[in-house]
């Protein structure tokens, strides 16, 4: 393990430690979410804008289902914005993305002994990993529950 002193940490000696495993998992869960979250946005955005584009062609075509046809994608595209409104993905793909850079600006920081870690035995550096880590993550909490919060009527 490390000692005070030295440069850096060789990560296969602390591998099964509770609080690098927390790191670990914590990142893993925030980038696999933000990627989730990213690819549904971009979907739902892309359906609509292809959507949207096809009403006046499909409501120019002349055809006796061209009125249903425009009415039908004009319901879609709505139904489609009201779903990204209900799911948030856009936020969420960006909240998540962030704390997952967080989390790795954090894991480099450790590993490297720099910034708060630097001067620290390897007792001490990973108590502040834990605190730090327990921080992005309440952080994100916080700002998800007060994303999902009403707002309160002012009386």
């Amino acid at each position: 393990m490390l000692e005070k002193g030295e440069e850096h940490f060789d990560s296969g000696e602390f591998a099964k430690h509770p609080t690098w495993l927390r790191l670990n998992e914590e990142l893993e869960w925030y980038d696999r979410s933000s990627r989730r979250n990213q690819r549904g946005y971009k979907v739902t955005r892309t359906s609509q804008i292809i959507l949207a584009a096809s009403i006046p062609v499909v409501s120019l075509a002349g055809a006796t289902w061209s009125a249903w046809g425009a009415a039908i994608l004009g319901a879609v595209v709505a139904a489609l914005e009201g779903i990204q409104q209900l799911w948030n993905s856009d936020t969420l793909w960006r909240e998540y993305r962030s704390t997952a850079e967080r989390l790795k600006q954090e894991k480099h920081l450790f590993l490297a002994l720099s910034g708060p870690y630097r001067g620290l035995g390897v007792d001490d550096a990973f108590k502040l990993l834990a605190e730090r880590v327990e921080e992005h993550v309440s952080a994100e909490h916080a700002r998800w529950a007060e994303a999902i919060t009403p707002a309160k009527k002012e009386e």
